[in-house]
């Protein structure tokens, strides 16, 4: 089976890659914090996108 470069997967939206300048820009949007905040709570609980939301109060 040959690799389909012109196929997308979906993002994974559980995990938080800070090394992905899109998935930073995304979750800082979308979680309304800064990147050194969203670093900080990363360093602090994982990249678990339930554990940051649960770190930043953020429904």
């Amino acid at each position: 089976m040959t690799d389909n470069l012109t196929t997308r997967e979906q993002p994974d939206r559980s995990k938080i890659n800070m090394n992905q300048i899109h998935e930073v820009r995304y979750w800082t949007k979308h979680l309304n914090v800064s990147k050194e905040e969203l670093q900080k709570a990363v360093e602090k609980v994982g990249n678990s996108a339930a554990a940051i939301r649960k770190e930043l109060a953020v429904e």
